[in-house]
């Protein structure tokens, strides 16, 4: 429900069972509890000496309801009460997010885990081998829900997809409160993922009541999802979406395989996965072959370099406008991940016409960073 200036009010309630096409309208209108538009965002820094304080702020908008932008590894996730199915509607409004694009249910600690899904007999051995080597940490599981978790937060499917955040600050609120959390990504659907209190008050100023603060992410990628099928030898683990946990790391558990992708209009069995996905504002082209460069007269671009070397890739392909390079000289993969997200909102700013991206080399994290790109620019 609007505010007669862009933002959300927050008044209203909505029904816990809403699904199906008219859900998103619904939770627009009526998702967020009686009071006021939020005038601005209040930002709550995590450093040492606030980070009780930083704590306990966040925990009495949880269990007020609300929800709140939380960092975490990869990216800032805005969290509510994931048992809440009111707070679960505050987070696809905030957001405008669609009600088909399930959410990631965040657990502060193992034996949460049997509290939101149930882990199938035939694969319990390889669920507890991956949890111990990754989690806490940026690697998702899709299992069979538990029938506790509201529909919302599964956009109806019966199964859901949850973590264990490697942040101290995530778990320790999520521990505080005593729930698990749903949290999305921070930003406006679609959008550059935010990897900083700043880059969330840019997308979310105004329309949720806090931010907790703790400094930039230290993965700067979306996590790894999974979803794990008993075999005769051994197990299959499909990666639903790419991440910091790659295919060589996953290969000692089963055998890995990535899925066909989410065709345009078609509904995402896990969150993700939809084709396009993470993009700026500015139009941007992932440019795998050069020799399809054709600059148009009068139009400024910029360049989103892997080294940003001269002589090195795209740099004296054109006089570009504005060029930002992933690993500068270096030419790291986790470098270029960390710095992805980040880089694209700085030539999103730059007051460029399009944005170029050139490729990275399809290996270990450079398939997540290549699978970001590939759906910033699908729209065009």
């Amino acid at each position: 429900m609007g505010c007669g200036d862009g933002r959300l009010c927050w008044r209203g309630s909505v029904s816990v069972n809403a699904m199906g096409s008219d859900f998103f309208a619904l939770a627009q209108r009526t998702a967020l509890r009686q009071g006021g538009c939020v005038s601005s965002t209040a930002i709550v820094s995590a450093s040492d000496e606030n980070y009780k304080d930083a704590v306990q702020a966040a925990v009495a908008q949880l269990r007020a309801g609300e929800v709140v932008a939380l960092p975490t590894e990869t990216v800032y996730g805005l969290a509510g009460n994931a048992f809440d199915a009111q707070a679960v509607a505050k987070i696809f409004s905030a957001k405008e997010r669609p009600s088909f694009d399930p959410l990631i249910v965040h657990v502060a600690t193992r034996a949460d885990l049997s509290r939101v899904a149930i882990i199938p007999e035939e694969i319990q051995a390889t669920v507890d081998k991956l949890l111990n080597a990754f989690w806490p940490g940026p690697l998702t599981l899709v299992l069979p829900k538990h029938p506790d978790v509201p529909d919302l937060v599964t956009s109806g499917l019966d199964t859901v997809a949850v973590r264990q955040s490697a942040s101290k600050i995530f778990r320790a609120i999520g521990k505080e409160l005593g729930e698990p959390l749903a949290a999305p990504s921070a930003n406006r659907f679609g959008r550059i993922s935010p990897t900083s209190a700043a880059a969330v008050q840019q997308e979310l100023d105004g329309r949720i009541p806090l931010i907790v603060d703790g400094g930039a992410c230290s993965e700067g990628l979306e996590s790894t999802i999974i979803h794990i099928t008993a075999g005769e030898k051994r197990p299959t683990i499909t990666i639903l979406r790419p991440g910091p946990i790659t295919k060589e790391m996953l290969q000692n558990f089963g055998k890995v395989e990535r899925p066909k992708r989410v065709r345009d209009g078609s509904a995402p069995t896990a969150p993700g996965m939809l084709p396009s996905h993470y993009a700026p504002r500015t139009p941007l082209i992932l440019l795998e072959d050069p020799s399809d460069f054709r600059p148009e007269l009068g139009k400024k671009y910029g360049l989103l370099s892997y080294t940003g070397e001269p002589g090195k890739g795209y740099v004296s392909l054109h006089r570009w406008a504005a060029v930002e390079a992933l690993s500068p000289g270096n030419g790291k993969l986790p470098e270029a991940a960390l710095r992805l997200f980040h880089l694209l909102r700085k030539l999103d700013a730059a007051g460029l016409d399009v944005i170029v991206a050139e490729p990275v080399s399809e290996v270990g994290l450079g398939v997540a960073v290549m699978d970001r790109l590939r759906r910033a620019a699908t729209a065009l």
